[in-house]
């Protein structure tokens, strides 16, 4: 499975997060996966919400639309991002490789 994958209702995106980085960023591939880069500590759900924040900016949605399916407690996680209105570059380099 890659890393950026399309589903009926949008995006699937299988992430390697790294907290307490120096600045929010989706880095490129890291293996199969999306690394994605956060200021947020992996404390008390910090770092998802973080993420689901930045994620929602980047693909212009609500919040609500930015679905972690799994690895809550984990830095790999499975994202889903429903009806985006706009693809990261470096998102759509990756979706274009299926």
């Amino acid at each position: 499975m890659s890393a950026v994958s399309s589903c009926v209702d949008g995006l699937v995106l299988r992430l390697y997060i790294q907290p307490k980085a120096s600045r929010d960023s989706i880095v490129g591939l890291h293996g199969d996966e999306l690394k994605v880069v956060i200021t947020a500590p992996p404390v008390d759900g910090q770092a998802n919400a973080h993420l689901t924040k930045y994620l929602a900016k980047q693909f212009r949605v609500a919040k609500s639309q930015v679905i972690i399916e799994k690895g809550e407690l984990g830095r790999h996680k499975q994202v889903k991002i429903l009806n985006p209105q706009n693809i990261p570059t470096e998102v759509a380099a990756l979706s274009q490789q299926d």
